[in-house]
């Protein structure tokens, strides 16, 4: 995977992974192998509620688990799914005891591409 970032009054971040690009909140897909990815981690209602509110503010898996009405655990790992993928990110911050994982979206809108990359 390679990155491309640059500070604040330039372009901004650009992701790149193989068959899945990210660039100005838009993740475009493409290829059999990473549609059929994307599509089964939006196949679940439960991280399509997670990603609706996360477009809304970012929230800490404690919040996200109360928002599914769901374990901690269960929480982390539907993040983790949607991480997988980038269409959220986390981090750690400092917490009432230890730290917390705070997830914010990545994206906020998804482009499928069906037609194969034109030969040059």
């Amino acid at each position: 995977m390679s990155q491309t970032a640059t500070n604040e009054t330039q372009k901004p971040t650009e992701v790149t992974r193989e068959g899945i690009i990210e660039k100005d909140g838009i993740l475009i897909v493409s290829g059999e192998e990473y549609i059929y990815r994307v599509c089964s981690a939006l196949a679940s209602p439960t991280r399509i509620r997670i990603l609706a509110e996360l477009l809304r503010r970012e929230a800490d898996v404690g919040e996200i688990a109360d928002m599914i009405k769901q374990s901690k655990a269960n929480a982390s790992t539907q993040v983790r799914r949607l991480e997988e993928i980038g269409l959220v990110r986390s981090e750690y911050r400092p917490g009432v005891r230890g730290v917390r994982k705070v997830v914010k979206t990545a994206v906020r809108e998804i482009r499928i591409v069906l037609a194969p990359p034109e030969e040059k």
